[in-house]
């Protein structure tokens, strides 16, 4: 009996165990089919282009493929092939192996399976979708959080004042401002790296759960996390010292309500 393997999707809908006979067939009535054995499972290769499709699949040796999907009516059916997929020794030389096979074979379409970085592929277009909403959550965060600082720096105006007439130097202060403003935009800024590092799990556990798939939807990456942090501390340090400035520049007497 020839053997087969199923994937694990159409093992759990169609309630098939290992060990049981199953039937193929390589038309919709019925005909041209064969009866196969299930030696196992696997789980199929997730795809972003098919995270919404049920894996329904199958896998077959070679001669029992050809023999299921042969045309009796056409000779070549046994001999032809539609797709071929080739691993190189060497990447870097595809482009050459792309222009020596389309030269000797006209009409034969060689291309590249790995993701080229152009300007009209669907990942090009969802990156700069993606910047496109970083750069609006930033310029709007940077805006709240300056508005937060001033009131902050409203509320301290006191001391600030008394800090003044103390004798102590703007410059001073300012120094003091800067290294608060550093250690809180380093210490929010790790604690946003640990909550998308919480947070991608269970987002990725629901629409792995919801899709039947086993898809990395969200991966917080060691780049992404640096370049969060890049942006993150020093908005952060800018909008504590324009804040802490705007006190620093008037009079003292104006500080202290006198």
């Amino acid at each position: 009996m020839p053997e087969i393997l199923l994937s694990r999707q159409l093992m759990e809908q169609a309630n098939v165990h290992v060990g049981d006979l199953v039937t193929l067939a390589a038309e919709p009535d019925g005909t041209r089919a064969g009866q196969f054995r299930v030696v196992g499972t696997y789980e199929p290769t997730p795809d972003p282009m098919k995270f919404s499709a049920k894996r329904l699949e199958a896998r077959l040796h070679l001669p029992d493929l050809i023999a299921l999907s042969a045309d009796l009516t056409d000779p070549l059916s046994t001999e032809s092939v539609n797709v071929l997929n080739v691993a190189l020794v060497n990447p870097q030389e595809a482009g050459a192996i792309i222009s020596t096979l389309a030269a000797r074979a006209r009409g034969l379409m060689v291309r590249s399976t790995a993701r080229q970085d152009n300007s009209g592929g669907p990942f090009a277009v969802l990156d700069r979708f993606h910047w496109a909403i970083a750069i609006v959550t930033v310029i709007g965060s940077t805006a709240f959080l300056l508005a937060l600082m001033m009131m902050r720096a409203e509320e301290r105006r006191d001391i600030i004042g008394i800090l003044r007439l103390m004798g102590i130097p703007a410059r001073s202060i300012l120094v003091e401002v800067l290294l608060e403003g550093l250690l809180i935009a380093i210490v929010g800024a790790v604690f946003g790296i640990l909550v998308a590092r919480a947070g991608q799990g269970v987002v990725n556990r629901f629409f792995q759960w919801r899709y039947d798939t086993t898809l990395v939807f969200v991966r917080v990456t060691f780049p992404i996390a640096w370049q969060s942090v890049a942006f993150a501390v020093p908005l952060g340090v800018i909008a504590g010292l324009a804040a802490s400035w705007t006190l620093l520049r008037r009079e003292v007497v104006s500080l202290v309500r006198r």
